[in-house]
């Protein structure tokens, strides 16, 4: 049992631990990428440098019954990382060093608020790779990437984050550390607890290090883009693409609407100047060797041949490459046109992708037809992006209806990647049912009786 008197109070670790308050320059803590703001100021705001501080800042608040708020690189899409009003936050900026680089065994222990993109070049240099990429890689860190179980584009080939973290450091609801630093791929022993903690969005425990798993450097990437005229031919040339090519990282499908949007942004005529119906951007990672290039090249030939694609584009530099896959990456530009607008990320199975967009798209287009209707996705693992605007910031909540409930009318996922947060929290009917709700209920409860921790995020109790 602790020692209550023991434990510093908030206003004295104040003095010891980087701590701003009202008054001073909040601004950016106030906010994440949802566009969702704090409504008032929080009361403290922490940028512990150290695990252990993390815990001194946690348990001070449970002992005074704080209400916490987790930060990490405040990129979020559900506003998961805003606070209310009186909030404590806890930023974990500062808690960004590298503790151990394994370059034998492949896996790099960190705290818990280092950058990806610094992440990524610093072990790169070493010869080693972590495969996790998003839009976001120059601000998001990877406690937020583990605590919202991050995926973005080579899911197909390296799974989520979840498949990616070995161990886990974590500060419970009363500041018990809970140290899981596993640094091996097989641990048979018992309850796999980090689980508990990787895509739950902070309410169960604040993730101060991470253990993380490396891959081999590659040395080329080889890209394509390739035209069909139908949704069938899309899952036919995946199948055909997995069978074929074992290095394939990247199945990404874009609509002709969002090439277009995406041109237009760009300023920049869209490849086959958007004539067709559906692009697929693939993407393989080898070791160098020209097999590599000739492997996708063949198989995007065979798939010309048999018809199931109907135009390619095979870059022949870097620059051409990255040229293609800057359209895919322009949906940040693209949404600012579109304001006020809807972005969902959902999860569909794939048989029953055609049909929910045909549907979906008909209803909006029926009930909303001055806005624009945007397709695209990493179709390699059923997650679909749809933005929708602009609207009448009075149509918003319809509109999340309408969507949620075709979501679940084909057994859906209302969030494939982004969380939950605030935003989708009155949605998550629609993706779980009453018994799974209430068992997440009973789990909060033991972990956080209080229910300090991120409170009003994911799931209440």
């Amino acid at each position: 049992m602790q020692n209550l008197s023991a434990i510093p109070t908030l206003e004295a670790l104040s003095g010891l631990i980087s701590c701003l308050r009202p008054g001073d320059d909040l601004e950016r803590y106030l906010h994440d990428d949802s566009g969702v703001r704090c409504d008032g100021q929080p009361s403290l705001v922490f940028r512990p440098s150290t695990p252990g501080q993390v815990a001194d800042i946690v348990r001070a608040c449970h002992r005074e019954d704080r209400a916490l708020t987790i930060q990490g690189g405040r990129s979020g899409m559900a506003g998961g990382a805003i606070p209310d009003k009186d909030d404590v936050v806890i930023s974990l900026e500062l808690l960004d060093q590298v503790e151990e680089f394994d370059t034998v065994g492949g896996t790099i222990t960190v705290q818990a608020g280092i950058v990806l993109e610094n992440l990524c070049a610093l072990v790169e240099a070493q010869g080693w790779y972590f495969p996790l990429d998003l839009g976001a890689r120059g601000s998001c860190q990877i406690g937020g990437n583990v605590a919202t179980n991050a995926g973005g584009n080579r899911v197909l080939r390296y799974g989520t984050m979840r498949e990616l973290v070995l161990g886990l450091e974590v500060v419970l609801a009363d500041g018990t550390v809970l140290s899981m630093m596993n640094k091996g791929l097989k641990n048979n022993t018992g309850l796999d607890l980090k689980h508990l903690f990787i895509g739950t969005e902070g309410t169960l425990g604040v993730i101060t290090r991470v253990v993380l798993r490396l891959f081999p450097r590659p040395l080329r990437r080889y890209s394509a883009l390739a035209a069909v005229n139908d949704f069938e031919r899309i899952t036919q040339v995946l199948k055909a693409a997995r069978a074929r090519l074992p290095e394939l990282s990247s199945f990404e499908v874009m609509w002709r609407e969002y090439l277009v949007a995406a041109g237009q942004v760009l300023k920049k005529t869209p490849p086959f100047e958007a004539r067709y119906p559906i692009y697929i951007l693939l993407e393989t990672e080898s070791g160098g060797s020209s097999q590599s290039a000739s492997a996708l090249e063949d198989f995007l030939g065979d798939l010309l041949e048999r018809g199931q694609v109907v135009d390619v584009i095979i870059p022949q530099t870097q620059e051409q490459a990255d040229s293609l896959w800057k359209f895919r990456g322009s949906i940040g530009e693209i949404l600012r046109t579109m304001q006020p607008y809807l972005a969902f990320d959902i999860g569909i199975p794939l048989q029953s992708m055609q049909r929910f967009i045909d549907v979906v798209g008909a209803r909006l287009s029926q009930a909303y037809p001055g806005a624009r209707n945007l397709f695209f996705g990493h179709l390699g693992d059923g997650n679909l992006h749809l933005s929708t605007g602009p609207h009448a910031p009075g149509d918003l909540l319809a509109i999340e209806e309408l969507v949620y409930g075709e979501v679940q009318c084909v057994g859906g996922s209302i969030s494939a990647e982004h969380g939950i947060g605030r935003i989708k929290k009155p949605f998550l009917k629609y993706s779980r049912g009453a018994s799974e709700r209430l068992v997440m209920q009973q789990i909060k409860r033991v972990l956080d009786a209080q229910g300090g921790l991120n409170k009003h995020r994911v799931i209440d109790v």
